[in-house]
């Protein structure tokens, strides 16, 4: 029996995908669930559609992704913390304040997508990269200034 899978199944396949099952797994277990749907003609034209509409969605996001990395371009930013003497950090810096400082000059970034390449624990020059989209990363460079 050839199912449509509506969600992914662990160990089976992913949303979208044709695949093919035992009659009995098909019948008691993946459309009674929600899981799938019989591949019938009107149901992979369905799918066929799906696919082709979010494919464009995806494309979208992804222009909006580069489009973001390339207004940023080679912004360097100016992170204020507390510095001790010997030029040590107190805490470190964290996303959150990357995050911050590109919404200050007008880029919406969510702190998630922002990960380090070291730790940050004294005053200095630094990089930091942004996932932005799967296919689109972008880095930043950023000083870590006294207060």
């Amino acid at each position: 029996m050839e199912v449509i899978l509506k969600d992914d199944v662990k160990g089976l396949g992913y949303k979208n995908d044709i695949v093919t099952v035992k009659d009995g797994y098909g019948q008691n277990y993946l459309i009674p669930q929600g899981f799938a749907v019989i591949a019938d003609k009107s149901n992979r034209k369905v799918v066929a559609e799906n696919i082709r509409q979010a494919a464009h969605k995806l494309e979208k996001i992804k222009g909006d992704a580069q489009e973001l990395a390339n207004s940023i371009g080679n912004l360097t930013l100016e992170i204020p913390t507390k510095v001790g003497e010997t030029g040590k950090i107190f805490g470190s810096v964290t996303t959150n304040q990357i995050s911050e400082a590109l919404k200050a000059k007008g880029f919406d970034v969510d702190r998630k997508r922002i990960s380090f390449d070291q730790e940050v624990k004294t005053a200095g020059e630094y990089t930091a990269s942004i996932n932005l989209h799967k296919e689109v990363k972008h880095t930043i460079n950023f000083n870590v200034v006294a207060e």
